[in-house]
């Protein structure tokens, strides 16, 4: 509250503040609490007599939500309540094939300032949906509350699907109440989940979807009881999607990789205070992602990687997904990222981090010969392995390969 307070000094426009519950050792006489207000007898009225403020739905701004910041600082994606009303609208279609179970009970991990948490936690809401919430991820809570809760669906990031691939731990919890996993936020191997599969046998469904910030939610998704293993989904509602030539624009089709670009009206306002970054993004109403992904007969979608994150070496394209997702499949590897260090001859030479499971161990050489007996040559692991205690990534689950970058650049100490 005193933040607060102190913020709004500077903030003309802000007429009172009110506070919910009791706070002890603040000045509060400013600042009116809730339950007063409900009691002040000029604010009651009956539910004829109250009307609903006149607002342009498509043009009021609802929401100040920051991008994810992976490739340099956080812009504010303002998001207008025709926005969230449209994502709300698509949860509802596609609630179907994701709730099929009565009493269901949903954990609730991820971020609320986050696209992706917000939106979901006011669907489960609105759906009357039963919400187990944890502040932070910690191993036995997280897992307890599964199992104490009766947990039967969960929303998670890439980072939770490893853990739940690559933890012996989960065979001391019972996890048989969960049925259906739901992720996003980042690419992720289909072999990740196949392992998740295998950890929890009562999962019936494991399913992902893309969006962004951008697009205030989910713009692929998938409407079958089946989610096609490895896809995103399709396009959502109301939505179009197409996939373009990284260097021409040239609109491709089935099953050839670029950059996917939506537009519909998911798609945000812009970024706040920031017109040359929303120039930028959204070309004749076309959002560029900067996603690289394909589409197959189906018009199912898949999610390649970062367009910014694409590592090249000698001219060919290498996705630091793909390297990441078959490093995770060697048994000694916990945790694995990928990034491109610059060469002189070549470009950029594709580079690993690893985090090796507890009380297993791995050498850098077998490690990169792991890979190279899996890859194409442009693919090896040339730039080196590098063992590491844990990969930075930000809430929602993404890598933050800025940091990698960061920590190659910094000149080692003489010993």
């Amino acid at each position: 509250m005193e933040n607060v307070q102190e913020v709004c000094k500077d903030a003309p426009s802000v007429q009172e503040i009110i506070h919910i519950g009791h706070t002890s050792g603040i000045n509060l006489s400013r600042t009116p609490n809730f339950k007063q207000i409900l009691k002040d007898p000029k604010n009651k009225m009956t539910e004829r007599e109250y009307k609903l403020p006149q607002i342009d739905k498509e043009q009021n701004d609802g929401f100040i939500l920051m991008s994810s910041g992976t490739t340099g600082l956080p812009k504010g994606v303002v998001l207008s309540d025709l926005n969230m009303l449209e994502a709300l609208g698509n949860l509802e279609e596609t609630k179907r094939s994701m709730f099929t179970l009565p009493n269901v009970c949903s954990l609730g991990i991820l971020p609320w300032f986050h696209s992706y948490g917000l939106v979901t936690l006011i669907c489960l809401i609105t759906k009357g949906v039963r919400i187990v919430s944890l502040p932070r991820f910690e191993e036995k809570t997280f897992l307890n509350a599964i199992q104490n809760y009766k947990v039967t669906h969960a929303f998670v990031v890439p980072p939770l699907m490893v853990f739940l691939a690559k933890n012996p731990n989960l065979m001391n919890y019972n996890l048989s109440c969960l049925k259906e996993l739901f992720y996003g936020a980042a690419p992720l191997g289909k072999d990740t989940e196949d392992e998740v599969k295998q950890q929890i046998p009562s999962l019936t469904k494991v399913q992902q979807g893309y969006g962004m910030t951008e697009t205030t939610l989910t713009v692929l998704g998938s409407r079958g009881s089946v989610p096609v293993q490895g896809s995103a989904g399709v396009i959502t509602a109301r939505t179009w999607g197409k996939v373009i030539d990284m260097e021409t624009g040239e609109i491709l089709g089935p099953n050839k990789r670029g950059e996917l670009c939506f537009k519909g009206p998911t798609i945000m306002k812009g970024y706040y205070r920031n017109p040359k970054a929303t120039q930028d993004t959204i070309k004749d109403g076309w959002l560029h992602t900067g996603d690289v992904g394909y589409y197959d007969e189906g018009k199912n979608f898949y999610i390649v990687d970062r367009l910014k994150e694409l590592i090249k070496y000698n001219s060919f394209q290498v996705a630091p997904a793909e390297l990441e997702a078959l490093l995770l499949t060697h048994p000694a590897i916990k945790d694995a990222a990928v990034i491109g260090i610059p060469d002189p001859q070549t470009g950029e030479l594709p580079t690993a981090f690893v985090v090796l499971k507890d009380n297993l161990k791995a050498s850098g050489e077998e490690i990169a010969n792991f890979v190279a007996e899996r890859v194409s040559n442009p693919k090896r692991l040339r730039g080196g392995i590098h063992f590491v205690e844990e990969i930075p990534k930000n809430p929602s689950g993404k890598i933050l390969r800025r940091v990698l970058r960061e920590k190659l650049a910094q000149p080692k100490a003489k010993l």
